[in-house]
C-alpha cells in the first residue's frame, strides 16, 4: 500500500524530529513523521522530562527532612513513591498531547510504526502487519539512540537496567550499582540516593563527566559524595555474576592494580549510548556510518546523498535533546531550500543533580592548551547574597577569557546552573565579550549576579571577592 507523497519525510518523533516537522510545516512545506513508540521519543517519555520530574519531587523530600526550620518530627516525614510515578505519568501524557495537538494544528501526517529507507526519497513503514510506501523529496533522519551494553554485561530489564526501566522501579531499591559517571549515571544515583538506596558509581576513566572542567568536575564529586553517593574512578570491570539477593561486579583498579568486587540488588548500566543506525535502512546502508555506527553530515545537516538530512543522536557528538532541537530547525529550513547551520561550539550542557552542573565551550584545560594568554574569573555563591538566602551557597562560577576578551568557555556549579548558563551562550553565540556580560546590569539580589562578579573578576575588578 502507498501513502500520499510528500515534501519532507522526517523518521523519529523525539526533539529533533517533532522539532523539524513544525518548522517544516510552518515553511509551508506537506510532512510525514515517523514514529514508533510515542511522539517525543526517549527524551520525553523515558528520559529528560521524567528524570527531571523525580529529581524535582525526591530534592523536595529531602529539603524538607533537613530543614533547619520547620517543626514537628521531620523523620517520619515519606515520600509516597507510587503516587510520584503516577504524577510523573501525568506531566509526561501532558507534554505528548500537546506536541500531538501542534502536529494536528500543522497538518502533519504522524505514523506509527517501524520506518525504514528504501531509497533516497522512499520511506516503508511497517504498523500492525501491513506495509506502507511513502515517497518524499527530502527526508530528515532522527532515529535517536540508545543504552549501550558491555560486552559481558547486557541489561535485561530486572537485575541489570537501563535508565528506562530505572526510571519505573516499583520501589526505590535497597543498593544500586550505577556503571558509568556521566549524567544520566550521577542523575540516577542522585534520585535514588535521595530516596535511601545505597548508591555506588563505578568510572573506568580519571574523572567524572569527562570532557567537563576538571577543577569542576571534582568540586562535584565531593559534593555528591558527601550526599551519600559512593563515587570510584578508574574502576576497569571485567566481570558479573548473579548471586542470591543480587548481581556481583568485579574488575580491578587502574590507580593500584586492586582487585575489587560490589555487590547490590540492582545494575543500572549508564555507560554511554549507541546510535538507532542499525535497523534504519530495508537493505544495505547507502550513507556512510563511522565505525561507531554514527551517520556523517556537514554542518548544515546533509548527509552523503543529496537531500537527505540527519540529526540527534544518530550523528553524533553530545547526545542532548536541545542539539537535537536546533539541528531539526536547521535541517527543516535546509530541506525546504535554505542554508542555515548549526554552531556546536556553542552547544550548553548540564547535568541536574545538586548543585546543578552547566557549562558552555572549552573547559580551561582545553583553552590552555590553545593559548597561553587565558584569563578566568571564578565568583563563589558563599559570596552571593541570593544563593544564601536560598541555603544554596555550594558551587561558583568560573568563566574562561581569551587574549581579546572573548569568552572561550563558562562553567556553573550551583543553584539554577542550567538556567543561569543561558546568558553565557548567548554572549558566545552573538561574539560579545567578558566585558559586555560584566557591565550588563544585573537585578539584586539574583544568582545571576554571580555571573555578572565572575566576568569582573576575568579583569580583577570583582566587587564582592578579593581579586
Amino acid at each position: 500500500m502507498n501513502g500520499p507523497k510528500k515534501d519532507i519525510a522526517i523518521i523519529g518523533g523525539g526533539p529533533g524530529g517533532y522539532v523539524a516537522a513544525i518548522r517544516a510545516s510552518q515553511l509551508g512545506r506537506s510532512v510525514v513523521l515517523f514514529e514508533r513508540d510515542r511522539v517525543g521519543g526517549t527524551c520525553m517519555n523515558y528520559g529528560c522530562i521524567p528524570t527531571k520530574h523525580l529529581l524535582h519531587q525526591t530534592k523536595v523530600f529531602q529539603e524538607v527532612r533537613r530543614s533547619k526550620t520547620l517543626q514537628g518530627p521531620l523523620a517520619l516525614i515519606g515520600c509516597d513513591w507510587t503516587r510520584v510515578l503516577e504524577e510523573k505519568r501525568k506531566v509526561v501524557d501532558r507534554l505528548v498531547r500537546g506536541v500531538e495537538f501542534l502536529l494536528q494544528r500543522g497538518a502533519i501526517d504522524l505514523v506509527a510504526g517501524e520506518a525504514v529507507l528504501a531509497d533516497e526519497h522512499t520511506v516503508l513503514v511497517r504498523s500492525q502487519g501491513e506495509e506502507r510506501s511513502y515517497e518524499a523529496g527530502s527526508v530528515i533522519l532522527a532515529p535517536g539512540s540508545r543504552a549501550a551494553d558491555l560486552p559481558f554485561l547486557k541489561a535485561d530489564g530486572k537485575d541489570v537496567v537501563t535508565s528506562t526501566e530505572a526510571l519505573a522501579f516499583e520501589a526505590p531499591p535497597k543498593s544500586l550499582l550505577v556503571i558509568g559517571a556521566g549524567a544520566i549515571g550521577l542523575e540516577m544515583g542522585t534520585i535514588y540516593a535521595r530516596m535511601g538506596t545505597e548508591v555506588t558509581v563505578l568510572e573506568v576513566l580519571p574523572q567524572i563527566l569527562l570532557g567537563s572542567d576538571r577543577e569542576m568536575a571534582g568540586r562535584l564529586e565531593i559534593l555528591l559524595k558527601r550526599q551519600g553517593l559512593k563515587i570510584f574512578t578508574q574502576m576497569r570491570i571485567e566481570s558479573h555474576r548473579r548471586e542470591e539477593g543480587g548481581s556481583v561486579l568485579a574488575g580491578v583498579c587502574l590507580k593500584n592494580q586492586a582487585p575489587f568486587e560490589f555487590k547490590a540488588e540492582r545494575i543500572l548500566l549508564a555507560a554511554g549510548r549507541k546510535p538507532n543506525s542499525d535497523g534504519l535502512f530495508a537493505a544495505a546502508p547507502f550513507l556512510p556510518l563511522d565505525r561507531r555506527g554514527y551517520l556523517e553530515t556537514d554542518e548544515a545537516m546533509r548527509t552523503a546523498v543529496p537531500g537527505i538530512f540527519a540529526i540527534g543522536d544518530v550523528i553524533g557528538g553530545k547526545l542532548l535533546a536541545h542539539k537535537a532541537s536546533h539541528e531539526g530547525l536547521a535541517a527543516a529550513a535546509n530541506a525546504a531550500g535554505g542554508r542555515e547551520t548549526v554552531r556546536h561550539d556553542a552547544l550548553p550542557m548540564a547535568v541536574f543533580t545538586d548543585p546543578e552542573f552547566a557549562s558552555v565551550g572549552l573547559t580551561e584545560e582545553e583553552a590552555r592548551s590553545r593559548t597561553d594568554r587565558v584569563r578566568t574569573g571564578v565568583f563563589s555563591f558563599q559570596a552571593n547574597g541570593r544563593a544564601l538566602t536560598m541555603d544554596a551557597g555550594e558551587g561558583q562560577v568560573k568563566i574562561v577569557a581569551g587574549p581579546d576578551d572573548r569568552i572561550l568557555g563558562a562553567h556553573i556549579l550551583g543553584p539554577c546552573a542550567s538556567d543561569l548558563v543561558a546568558e553565557l551562550v548567548l554572549a558566545m553565540t552573538r561574539g560579545l565579550t567578558v566585558s559586555d556580560v560584566a557591565g550588563t546590569i544585573h537585578i539584586h539580589p539574583t544568582l545571576s549576579e554571580a555571573v555578572m562578579e565572575a566576568a569582573l573578576k576575568t579583569g580583577g575588578a570583582a566587587i564582592h571577592a578579593v581579586n
